[in-house]
């Protein structure tokens, strides 16, 4: 669970700062990527290199937004 200092910080970025608001809608968008490989019963060997690579980045960014909320 987040803490109210970590979500205040997390509010005042989502509002005022452009490349946190960029990184959130990117890992939005890699997360229904991943959802709709998920939907599927099998993958093919590239989706799931897709797969894979979405996840790497979407850790990157949460490592990177996670940065920024601490710095903030």
């Amino acid at each position: 669970m987040i803490d109210n200092v970590t979500q205040v910080a997390q509010d005042v970025l989502m509002r005022e700062c452009e490349e946190f608001q960029q990184l959130f809608q990117r890992h939005r968008e890699l997360d229904e990527r991943l959802s709709t490989l998920g939907e599927q019963l099998f993958l093919s060997t590239d989706e799931k290199v897709e797969e894979v690579r979405i996840k790497k980045k979407k850790l990157v960014i949460k490592d990177r937004m996670a940065f920024m909320v601490r710095s903030h």
